[in-house]
C-alpha cells in the first residue's frame, strides 16, 4: 500500500504528540507520587528493631483536627509531623528518614532527636563543678557537641503511649556517661494538642550535681520535607541580642545587639536575604548557627520566641518556650549525602532548626544563665511549636 507524504507527516506529528503527552503525564504522576509520599507516615515495621538489647518502634500521635506526629524511641526522634497546609491537605514539615537503619547510618546524627545531656557546645570538652574538673569526648573539633560521642540521639528510650495524643519517653543516663556526673533520670513528653501544637515537656532529676540542657533537634521545612530551599521562609525571632562565637562556634561570653546586623529578625525577614553577607559571624557558622537571647515577657513562664512562615504552603509555625535562648540553624552543613523521606537528598539549606535552650558553653560562662542541676531539685521546661495557615 502506498502512503502519501502528508499521511507520513501526520503519523509523525501524532506520535510525537502522544509521546509528549505520555511524558507529561508520567512526570506529573511521578511528582504527585513524590508529594503523596512526603505526606504519608513511614512504615512502622521499618522502625521495629533491636538495638543495644532494647526494642525500637514508631509511635503515632494525632489530634481531632487530623494533625499527626510519628516519633521513634530510637533517639527520642520526631520522624514526621503532618500539619494542614493552604490547600487543606496535610504537609509533612519534619525532615527525616523512613527507617531506624537510615538514622543509624546518617552522616547527620541529629535529625529530629532529643538532645542531651547538654544541647549545643561545651568548649574544649571540659567544665568544673565545686572545683572538680570533668572531661568529655570532643566530637566537634576541639569541643563537645550535643552530649558527646553517644548522646541521647543514639540511645533507645523507654516508651509509654498515653492515649492518641501523648507519648512519654524516659531514659536513665548513668553516672559518668559521656563524662557527665550523676545518675540522671530524664523524661520527655510529646503531646499533640487540639490547638495544633507540638508540646514538648522535659524533666530530669539527678543524684549528684551536674549540668543539663535538653532540647529537640527537629529539622523543619514548612513547604514540606524534600520541597527545596528554606531561604524564602519568612522568619521572626523575638530577640534584641545574640551570643557571637569564635571560629569553633563557642560563645565569646558577650551578648551583642542584633540591631543593624544580619542577625536582626525582630520583624519578619526572608531567611536567605542576608545569609551570605560579608559578616565574620556568618563566616564562622557558614551561615546562621547562633544562639539568640530571647526577650522574655516575664522572668519565668512561657514567652513567644519565633514565628516562621512558609512561602508556598502558607504554614505558620510559632515557637513558645520557657527557655532563655533559641539556636537558629539554617542547614549550612547539609551536603546531599543522605537519602531522606520521599527519595530526596539533604541538600544545602533545605531545612532549618529552632532549638529552644540555655546558652552554649554555659558551664564555662559565669555570665550566662546557669545549667547546674542539684540533687533534690527538678529540671523542668516546656517548649511549644504551634501551627496555623495563612490562606
Amino acid at each position: 500500500m502506498k502512503i502519501s507524504t502528508f499521511t507520513i507527516a501526520a503519523i509523525i506529528i501524532m506520535t510525537v504528540t502522544a509521546c509528549n503527552n505520555n511524558t507529561s503525564e508520567t512526570a506529573s504522576g511521578e511528582e504527585s507520587s513524590k508529594t503523596a509520599k512526603r505526606n504519608v507516615l513511614p512504615a512502622r515495621t521499618a522502625f521495629q528493631q533491636t538495638i543495644d538489647g532494647k526494642q525500637t518502634d514508631l509511635f503515632i500521635l494525632k489530634n481531632k483536627n487530623g494533625m499527626q506526629a510519628a516519633i521513634t524511641n530510637y533517639g527520642g526522634r520526631l520522624v514526621s509531623l503532618l500539619v494542614p497546609g493552604n490547600t487543606d491537605s496535610l504537609v509533612d514539615v519534619s525532615v527525616g528518614f523512613d527507617s531506624v537503619l537510615q538514622y543509624q547510618n546518617s552522616t547527620e546524627p541529629y535529625f529530629g532527636a532529643t538532645i542531651g545531656r547538654y544541647g549545643n557546645r561545651i568548649a574544649k570538652g571540659r567544665f568544673s563543678l565545686d572545683g572538680k574538673q570533668y572531661t568529655l569526648f570532643n566530637n566537634n573539633g576541639p569541643n563537645t557537641l550535643h552530649g558527646g560521642k553517644k548522646g541521647f540521639q543514639y540511645v533507645v528510650w523507654d516508651a509509654k503511649q498515653m492515649g492518641d495524643s501523648i507519648l512519654e519517653l524516659s531514659y536513665l543516663s548513668k553516672d559518668m556517661e559521656e563524662g557527665f556526673p550523676g545518675n540522671l533520670q530524664v523524661k520527655v513528653v510529646y503531646h499533640i494538642t487540639d490547638a495544633n501544637e507540638l508540646k514538648l515537656t522535659y524533666e530530669a532529676v539527678t543524684d549528684k550535681k551536674t549540668v543539663v540542657n535538653l532540647t529537640n533537634h527537629a529539622f523543619f521545612n514548612l513547604n514540606g520535607a524534600g520541597s527545596g530551599t528554606i531561604n524564602n521562609h519568612m522568619l521572626l525571632i523575638n530577640a534584641n541580642g545574640y551570643t557571637p562565637v569564635d571560629s569553633t562556634l563557642i560563645p565569646i561570653g558577650k551578648v551583642v545587639p542584633v540591631a543593624n546586623t544580619a542577625f536582626d529578625f525582630r520583624i519578619p525577614v526572608a531567611i536567605g536575604l542576608r545569609v551570605d553577607a560579608k559578616d565574620e559571624q556568618l563566616q564562622h557558622g557558614k551561615g546562621y548557627d547562633h544562639n539568640f537571647v530571647l526577650d522574655k515577657n516575664t522572668k519565668a513562664g512561657m514567652s513567644h520566641a519565633a514565628t516562621v512562615t512558609a512561602d508556598k504552603t502558607g504554614i505558620v509555625m510559632d515557637v513558645h518556650t520557657e527557655e532563655p535562648g533559641l539556636q537558629f540553624y539554617g542547614g549550612n552543613f547539609m551536603q546531599s549525602k543522605n537519602s531522606m523521606k520521599g527519595g530526596g537528598k539533604d541538600d544545602f539549606r533545605t531545612a532549618f532548626c529552632l532549638e529552644t535552650q540555655h546558652f552554649p558553653d554555659s558551664p564555662n560562662q559565669p555570665g550566662f544563665p546557669s545549667t547546674v542541676l542539684k540533687p533534690g531539685t527538678t529540671y523542668k521546661t516546656v517548649s511549644i511549636y504551634k501551627f496555623s495557615v495563612n490562606k
